[in-house]
């Protein structure tokens, strides 16, 4: 029942991510970064790009490489699961939530070539995202902030040797 929820919930990601993807094909000019539609001005605005590569642009063209990583990524996610090394409910949804982020830029890899990137932040330098991306590094950051700070064994008290002191 709670893998079918995780399912579930990758799907809604991946859906809402096409989705906003298919609006911003749709309506928006492709513009190279700059300003089409000021969502909120001086935090973010929206516009319309085609990105064959990573952040900034690295491996730029290099889509089959993308591919074979998010095809591994899944293989390995898949094993970890069967063999039920992965069994704790919120590394669970961290982990639905970047699958589900990996595979709405891998559509549009494999569709087109380049992934459609629409938001862009006004108050920092770095590079224009979609919904996927959001999704692949929140549930990145929350897993990452799990294992490091939530995710230990429970210290037993110690054990008594049964010598008086």
């Amino acid at each position: 029942m709670f893998y079918g929820i995780l399912a579930a919930l990758a799907a809604m990601i991946v859906g809402l991510d096409q989705w906003t993807k298919w609006l911003t094909v749709t309506h928006i000019p492709s513009t190279n970064g700059s300003a089409v539609v000021k969502a909120i001005p001086g935090f973010f605005h929206i516009t319309h790009i085609k990105n064959t590569g990573a952040a900034w642009s690295m491996l730029e063209g290099q889509t089959w490489l993308f591919v074979l990583v998010t095809a591994v990524f899944f293989v390995i996610l898949g094993v970890l699961i069967w063999k039920k090394v992965l069994q704790k409910r919120f590394e669970l949804v961290c982990l639905a939530m970047i699958a589900g982020g990996a595979l709405g830029n891998l559509i549009d890899r494999v569709v087109s070539g380049a992934v459609t990137d629409m938001i862009r932040l006004e108050f920092v330098n770095f590079p224009v995202f979609n919904v996927a991306d959001c999704f692949v590094t929140t549930g990145c950051a929350l897993l990452i902030v799990y294992v490091l700070f939530f995710d230990r064994p429970k210290k037993s008290p110690p054990e008594q040797d049964g010598k008086a002191e």
